[in-house]
């Protein structure tokens, strides 16, 4: 494991899953089975940046949030989550953060790509891994209500996220972020799909559901017959993504939204996580391609938004993250039973959960679960 850049160095617990855990299909498939049930989310419903579409806010409030009066916001940090393809708020790493953020005392949110949790498009565009401009809308929105926001990306929204807050520096809204699985180097990651056991395992499962929202949008035959014929991404994004978000192939759209180049623009604290063994990602940053303000945490193994752990017959497995036990009562264990008492499994994925939380502490936002005035 390797941590880059950083003055005071952040020193999370590591990932170390039994040899027989570490294969990364293993790693990438399993988690979505020992994901806590969702919790209860409070939906707001908003306009896109070009005014076209509805999109879906998710809240887990750490609190109730009254509406600002006379310019006061709400203060409690409120982590916003940006998913993969096709992901929502009820992806297994989605509900597995809202859990652990909840736990901090902090609000939680997923914001959601155009087309993602339950709403249609309406317009022409869907979501494009380099769409800063719809990034930078959602915070906005975000901004008129809570004061200090931190922000976690997963996989293309990780993408997304990570070139924003190169892209825009210092006017990022942001204050800190963590991005997770992330394939910031889209070109590489596209060849890395289409290998063998990516193609045949992978990529039917992220690419069918698309594919039918592409079908039952405002498209010509042509697009329809091109799209029916698609079996791989990138041949999807050739057809309909660049074309439609303004690209000119698939080739532009990869070299045009890849975060890489913009890492090294970054003004604001970053945490960029990823394993080795994801099969998806391709090329990852290294510290010459980083600010200072970033920080890089490649672990071994992983897979692909996976870090599924397994804890031995005695649940001992309380590894701490900067000194902070995350052998926690108040994780997803307990949290994702609403409190109800439930059969303790002996995997969790809570690693991730953990770790972005631990970042947050590193980076000066406070827990405030032990607080009074926020046990609400």
């Amino acid at each position: 494991m390797s941590v880059s850049k950083s003055n005071k160095p952040f020193s999370p617990a590591p990932f170390k899953p039994p040899f027989w855990l570490t294969n990364p299909h293993l790693q990438s498939i399993l988690p979505k089975f020992f994901a806590p049930k969702a919790p209860t989310y409070r939906r707001v419903v908003m306009q896109d940046s070009l005014s076209e579409t509805d999109i879906a806010y998710d809240f887990y409030d750490a609190h109730s949030v009254e509406a600002s009066k006379a310019g006061e916001l709400e203060q409690t940090p409120l982590i916003v989550l940006f998913h993969g393809m096709e992901g929502s708020s009820d992806s297994h790493y989605a509900r597995a953060l809202a859990y652990q953020m909840h736990a901090q005392g902090w609000h939680f949110v997923v914001v959601h790509f155009r087309s993602c949790g339950g709403i249609p498009a309406n317009g022409r565009v869907f979501y494009n891994a380099g769409d800063t401009a719809e990034v930078h809308h959602a915070l906005q929105n975000l901004r008129a209500q809570y004061a200090n926001i931190y922000a976690a990306g997963v996989s293309l929204g990780g993408n997304a996220l990570a070139k924003y807050m190169g892209e825009y520096g210092d006017e990022a809204i942001c204050k800190g972020a963590a991005v997770i699985s992330a394939p910031v180097d889209m070109s590489s990651a596209a060849i890395t799909m289409h290998s063998f056991l990516s193609h045949r395992i992978y990529t039917p499962y992220l690419l069918n559901p698309i594919i039918k929202k592409a079908l039952a949008n405002d498209i010509t035959k042509e697009e329809i017959d091109a799209i029916k014929a698609v079996n791989r991404i990138s041949d999807f994004d050739d057809i309909f993504t660049a074309p439609r978000h303004g690209y000119r192939s698939n080739n532009h759209y990869y070299h045009s939204s890849s975060a890489l180049p913009y890492l090294i623009n970054v003004t604001k604290p970053l945490l960029l996580i990823s394993a080795k063994d994801d099969p998806f990602i391709g090329f990852t940053a290294t510290p010459n391609d980083v600010s200072d303000s970033v920080t890089i945490l490649d672990t071994e193994h992983g897979g692909h938004i996976g870090y599924l752990r397994y804890h031995s017959e005695n649940g001992t497995d309380s590894s701490s993250v900067n000194g902070q036990s995350t052998d926690d009562k108040s994780n997803v264990k307990q949290s994702g039973t609403n409190g109800k008492k439930a059969k303790t499994s002996k995997f969790d994925i809570n690693w991730i959960p953990e770790t972005v939380s631990a970042y947050f502490n590193h980076i000066g936002v406070a827990s405030i679960r032990a607080c009074p005035q926020f046990n609400r």
